[in-house]
């Protein structure tokens, strides 16, 4: 079962909600869950499950090479790219690696057969064991580079080699491709939120995407500090189950930006985490 934690916008304590719950399991179940940190611009899940790595992969992307002696500039690979990667100004081939999604069109499509595809390293996949006898991998992407799908692909294939029968993975916020892939083939999906009109507003967002790919989902409301009838409405008429609300208290707070979970700081939280995962096995 692949369980997905995401969220409209930053910033909700999806990634709380996602390790929390993934120490749940690990107290409960027989077999600890493989958690994924799919947040690659800015992974933080190590801040709360303290892996440690022993295994390390680089992860990169085709990019093109052109023969320029050899190169008609005839502009049929900057014709066929959908990117825009590569560009024909006379008697000059420009490649733009950062905008290059190393498709092989160009490759596959020049006619004089000068591209050749060399690899470009956009970041790396760590992996090792984490609290609890958790399976922790994750992805990291460099410094500059402007596209994290790849990695999380690659991420997504890694995991299929690590041991466990359950899958958390810790989404990226918002609802741009990144999210997209890192969703796409869950079973479930947990959508976090704040009773705020900003944290509604980013709500129907990813809503609206868990129904365009057709993926069940439920809501964990954070931060709770009274009632919020349009959060509340929002969710009964999209369906959308209530699976938790957490109020908002100055412990909660105050451990989390400690890095502890919310089993450290209320253990009661581990019964009912749980109780979300028996919900949605259901």
């Amino acid at each position: 079962m692949i369980i997905t934690i995401a969220s409209g916008k930053g910033g909700t304590g999806k990634t709380t909600i996602a390790t929390s719950l993934a120490l749940s399991l690990a107290a409960e179940l027989n077999t600890p869950p493989l958690f994924l940190d799919c947040d690659v611009e800015a992974p933080n899940a190590h801040l709360f499950l303290q892996p440690v790595f022993t295994q390390e992969k680089q992860v990169g992307i085709m990019i093109p090479e052109i023969d320029e002696e050899r190169c008609s500039y005839c502009g049929k690979c900057a014709e066929v790219c959908q990117y825009h990667a590569i560009a024909v100004l006379g008697k000059k081939t420009l490649v733009f690696p950062q905008l290059c999604h190393g498709c092989g069109s160009c490759t596959a499509q020049c006619p004089e057969h000068v591209i050749v595809e060399v690899q470009n390293s956009i970041g790396m996949l760590e992996s090792g064991i984490a609290r609890a006898g958790l399976s922790f991998a994750r992805g990291v992407l460099n410094v500059g580079e402007p596209m994290g799908v790849p990695i999380i692909r690659q991420l997504k294939k890694w995991a299929d080699s690590l041991p466990g029968q359950v899958v958390i993975r810790d989404s990226p916020p918002g609802t741009s491709c990144p999210v997209v892939e890192t969703v796409r083939g869950s079973d479930y999906i947990v959508l976090v939120t704040e009773p705020t009109p900003f944290g509604l507003h980013d709500l129907r967002l990813a809503a609206q995407l868990t129904e365009e790919l057709g993926i069940r989902a439920g809501v964990v409301i954070n931060r709770v500090n009274g009632p919020y009838p349009e959060l509340e409405m929002f969710c009964a008429e999209r369906n959308l189950s209530i699976l938790l609300r957490i109020p908002f208290e100055r412990t909660i707070a105050e451990g989390t930006a400690r890095g502890k979970s919310l089993l450290d700081i209320h253990p009661d939280f581990c019964q009912q985490l749980f109780s979300i995962f028996t919900n949605i096995a259901k």
